[in-house]
């Protein structure tokens, strides 16, 4: 079962996808958002190409555990994720420190500030899925 993974932001959607055997995630090309309409024909398009079975959708929580304003966006967005594709199971997962996270790595490996900001999403959403990939792979 393949399983999508996204850090949903306000300007791009990070996009991150698992191999059938659940075990790796791949990114994909950050959506760059327009609108909800053009947000969810793009997800449409992969979830169809990938056969998705499952998104998980980064949660921004804060420090203290509480859902601020971002993760309020995140899980309204969720909720928008479940009517549209109600065949696919959506689940929500905590992303604290992900994009931090991808930025370090990118700040290691020595890519430049233009580069970063282009894959920065990316990378977030590929380190959330892989944190639900591993939990899974746990139990």
């Amino acid at each position: 079962m393949r399983i999508m993974g996204l850090d949903v932001g306000d300007a791009t959607i990070g996009v991150a996808f698992s191999d059938v055997m659940g075990l790796i995630a791949n990114g994909l090309p950050t959506i760059r958002r327009k609108n909800l309409k053009y947000d969810l024909d793009s997800l449409k398009s992969i979830i169809t190409e990938k056969d998705i079975k499952r998104i998980v959708v980064g949660l921004p929580k804060n420090m203290n555990n509480t859902v601020g304003p971002r993760g309020e966006k995140t899980i309204a967005f969720a909720d928008i994720l479940k009517e549209t594709f109600p065949d696919i199971e959506v689940v929500m997962w905590d992303e604290r420190l992900t994009t931090c996270a991808a930025e370090r790595t990118l700040l290691e490996a020595d890519v430049s500030r233009k580069n970063r900001k282009n894959v920065v999403d990316q990378l977030a959403a590929v380190l959330i899925l892989q944190g639900y990939l591993d939990f899974l792979n746990r139990c």
